[in-house]
């Protein structure tokens, strides 16, 4: 697996990169993700339309990722989607640290021909998910539409998140799919980016997030 991970000058770990490994007796699963990179991406999971989809999110957010999945496949898609999305979670979520000085809120539209998505998340601590889309048939590139927002929830629970996913209008459903990841994309990159005005403060009342 190509190493994100770096050490600066002092020998100490270099922040806002993080790596998750898991394995279960359905998948085995390793995922790596600078915050602060250029949109470089490695993506294997054996779906290949989900590596389409994941390769969008690193690209419009300028995130390096590395995604290896070896999962079930001959029973069906779904436990590698789900543990995919889980642990690209728990990879931003490691990344993030105690998000100090994070923008913490983002949001982002993006059109796809006819099509026109939705992303707004909130990288509070809390983990929610609310996804409207009408899909117009039963899978996307192979994929069952039905993973596409199991997609937004796994993640969602595991990056300890609120993230909101509209498609306001589309008649085609690659086009709805890649632009909800587009724009989860977009918008991820806007809440991760760390705002010079807010220092090492906790962006929360709390103090904590």
């Amino acid at each position: 697996m190509g190493q994100l991970q770096r050490e600066d000058e002092q020998g100490k770990a270099d922040p806002r990169r993080g790596r998750v490994d898991r394995r279960t007796a359905e998948t085995e699963i390793s995922v790596e993700v600078h915050l602060d990179g250029t949109g470089r991406h490695r993506v294997e999971t054996g779906i290949g339309f989900f590596d389409h989809m994941l390769a969008h999110v690193a690209l419009h957010g300028l995130f390096d990722l590395v995604v290896e999945a070896d999962g079930d496949l001959d029973v069906d898609p779904h436990h590698t989607v789900e543990d995919v999305a889980l642990v690209l979670g728990q990879a931003f979520d490691r990344a993030l640290g105690d998000r100090r000085g994070i923008v913490r809120i983002g949001s982002a539209y993006v059109p796809m021909d006819e099509t026109l998505a939705f992303v707004a998340l909130d990288l509070s601590g809390r983990p929610y998910a609310v996804t409207q889309v009408v899909w117009t048939g039963d899978r996307v590139g192979g994929l069952p539409v039905t993973l596409v927002d199991h997609v937004f929830r796994s993640f969602a629970t595991a990056v300890r998140g609120n993230v909101h996913a509209r498609v306001l209008y589309g008649d085609d459903d690659h086009h709805q799919a890649e632009a909800l990841f587009k724009a989860l994309g977009r918008a991820l990159a806007v809440a991760t980016r760390l705002d010079a005005r807010r220092g090492s403060s906790i962006p929360s009342t709390k103090g904590t997030l």
